[in-house]
């Protein structure tokens, strides 16, 4: 059962006509405008070989060397399958490796000299005709070589898009997940530690289990569907949403004070980049710092950038320093911005990052 698309009809279809009328064209020349002295049962050998040669352009796609090779083979006698041989040798060029492609072309090469030798022609010199030759089979194998090399490129780019999206989709999951876990663990960690606890105390801390437990449903949702969607289909955190942020970490027990001085509303990729850098720098401070005061300073505008920093009391302690702060010194990058994260003289732990702000 045939496979072939739409287009592939159409484009064999035109392959095979353009053989048969280049055939046909040198059978007619032969017998009215250059007849040759060969006797007649070769010209019919000629012509039997080149109708074989067109019919056998229909399999092409599915065995596109054996045939290329088949049609160079006769056309080491045959002139009217020349048509069908540059046809294969094409395929080959844009379906198979280039060193695939190199040792038809060579075989080429031979075929037209046997047929020089064979079949040589009384009024051009033999050199002149083995040029010819040379031009138009290095003209069909460029051609092909361009077509296959670009579908490679396409490939890899696709490949490449994948990938960049799969990555997108880890960075953001991490972030978000990693932010209400952590809020999650928070809690679970006071209940675990005070069972004595109040009642009241104890359901306000199951309260706030449930809640963030639904959001993080709900914003794993949120990221698979913006990530799914066209860009712009969504709305997406940004410097706004920092107030909000930073509300559920109190809430979860941190000390966190904002300092924002913005020239401007920043640009959409530039504010998520922002939020998610803010995020993801209050989840490490929970997990390796708990109970430092953490300050959080956003500072900028179209002039200078924008400045994002966090920065936490705990002396000697470190904010983490695994695939967290690797996916922000990501982020910041693709943005063609930078980020820097370690401890301080006075023991703080300092996250830092520069963004550049478009005009």
């Amino acid at each position: 059962m045939s496979t072939r698309t739409r287009r592939q009809w159409i484009v064999d279809s035109v392959v095979f006509g353009l053989a048969v009328v280049f055939g046909l064209w040198l059978a007619v020349g032969r017998m009215r405008w250059w007849p040759s002295p060969e006797p007649a049962w070769l010209l019919d050998l000629d012509q039997v070989a080149g109708a074989l040669g067109c019919a056998a352009l229909w399999f092409r796609r599915r065995w596109p060397v054996p045939l290329a090779a088949a049609l160079i083979a006769l056309s080491s006698f045959s002139e009217l399958v020349g048509g069908a041989a540059m046809v294969a040798l094409f395929t080959v060029a844009v379906l198979r490796p280039p060193r695939v492609t190199a040792l038809l072309f060579a075989g080429g090469l031979v075929a037209a000299f046997t047929y020089q030798e064979l079949r040589p022609e009384p009024d051009a010199p033999a050199s002149l005709m083995l040029l010819f030759g040379l031009v138009v089979q290095g003209a069909v194998v460029g051609w092909g070589l361009a077509i296959h090399h670009r579908r490679k490129l396409v490939v890899s780019l696709r490949e490449r898009a994948v990938r960049a999206t799969r990555e997108e989709i880890a960075r953001e999951m991490h972030d978000v997940l990693g932010h209400r876990l952590s809020l999650l663990s928070v809690h679970a960690g006071a209940l675990e530690f005070r069972p004595d606890a109040p009642a009241d105390e104890i359901a306000r801390a199951a309260k706030v289990i449930r809640e963030s437990s639904h959001q993080a449903l709900q914003d794993l949702r949120e990221v698979l569907g913006v990530l799914r969607a066209p860009v712009g289909d969504r709305p997406q955190p940004g410097i706004g949403d920092l107030d909000a942020l930073l509300e559920e970490s109190r809430q979860a027990g941190m000390r966190v004070e904002l300092r924002r001085h913005l020239r401007g509303e920043p640009p959409d990729t530039l504010g998520r980049t922002a939020y998610r850098i803010v995020q993801e720098s209050l989840t490490n401070a929970r997990k390796h710092a708990p109970g430092a005061a953490v300050e959080v300073t956003v500072d900028g505008g179209p002039e200078n950038g924008l400045t994002v920093e966090v920065t936490n009391s705990a002396a000697g302690r470190s904010s983490g320093s695994g695939q967290g702060l690797a996916g922000l010194t990501e982020r910041a990058a693709i943005v063609g911005g930078r980020l820097t994260y370690g401890p301080e003289a006075a023991g703080e732990w300092r996250v830092s990052a520069w963004l550049p702000w478009p005009p």
